[in-house]
């Protein structure tokens, strides 16, 4: 059966078999394999840049492949973005966060920020433009450890190792 007409640049099955997680340019998509008709989650990785499309073509980032993968229990998905961020989205409670993959962040005991891309003029403090993404810098790898709460993010020439509680 063909579940989707995408281009797809990743997917994964869960653990326990029964669902199927696949990552587009702009979106992750979970899919129940005992219905293939429809995802039964979908997931914005990049909304922001939805308005940047024709640009990201002529510069070839809309033929990035970012892969996706599941948490050990199958609760959570990760994937990368540009400028080294990575989100994870946590199904049991239905939200998600972004992170950056830096040295900063790799530091022993330093808990990781949240990321938050503004788009327009008015922005928060707390937020980068989309404007100043660096889309050489991007997180394509990951890996979250099968039973331990570690992942593992490639960023260009670097692996980050973050563990969390």
């Amino acid at each position: 059966a063909v579940v989707s007409t995408q281009s797809t640049g990743d997917v994964k099955f869960s653990s326990c078999g029964r669902y199927m997680v696949s990552r587009d340019y702009l979106t992750v998509k979970l899919w129940d394999l005992n219905m293939d008709s429809k995802p039964i989650e979908t997931y914005n990785v990049h909304e922001y840049l939805r308005s940047k499309l024709c640009s990201l073509y002529e510069n070839d980032c809309i033929f990035d492949k970012f892969e996706v993968v599941w948490g050990g229990t199958s609760d959570s998905i990760l994937t990368g973005s540009y400028n080294n961020f990575f989100r994870i989205f946590d199904r049991t409670n239905n939200r998600d966060a972004c992170f950056e993959a830096s040295r900063e962040s790799a530091k022993p005991r330093t808990q990781l920020k949240h990321c938050k891309v503004g788009v327009g003029p008015k922005r928060r403090k707390d937020e980068i433009s989309v404007e100043m993404l660096d889309f050489n810098h991007k997180i394509l790898h990951a890996h979250w450890h099968p039973k331990e709460n570690v992942i593992a993010v490639a960023a260009t020439n670097n692996l980050y190792l973050f563990t969390g509680k």
